[in-house]
């Protein structure tokens, strides 16, 4: 990622964080609207998982400046999600509804710039969980 895309994240993620339970519930909204069968790989109440997502996003967000520092993380969870029953064509639904959730949340500040750094951020790490998962 370069230093920009890292800022546009970053910059972005700040506006976030006000509405980070509806921007969690939105989230999982789209997810399951995507892709129904997704569904059973969760718990039945998201009060939790939704915590986590957002825990986890940030921390990683957080951590952009640094990826070589976040890596050994972002592997660890894309083991444990085997576990969970997630599969490498999961992520790219994943990815869809994060930026989906991004594109309602800002609103007009989720630009082409931003969401195109998004992609590539969610990109990056999305490729270390799945071949860690491997």
């Amino acid at each position: 990622m370069t230093p920009q895309q890292v800022e546009l994240v970053k910059s972005s993620w700040i506006q976030v964080i006000p509405f980070a339970d509806t921007a969690a519930d939105l989230f999982y909204t789209k997810l399951f609207e995507l892709d129904g069968s997704l569904r059973p790989l969760f718990p039945a109440d998201l009060s939790e998982q939704r915590k986590k997502l957002m825990a986890t996003l940030g921390r990683v967000v957080a951590s952009l400046d640094n990826l070589a520092g976040v890596v050994p993380a972002v592997q660890a969870l894309g083991k444990k999600h085997v576990g969970y029953g997630a599969k490498p064509e999961h992520y790219a639904t994943v990815g869809s509804a994060l930026l989906a959730t991004l594109a309602a949340g800002l609103g007009p500040a989720f630009t082409p710039e931003v969401e195109g750094a998004w992609t590539v951020a969610y990109g990056t790490l999305s490729g270390v969980m799945i071949e860690a998962g491997r």
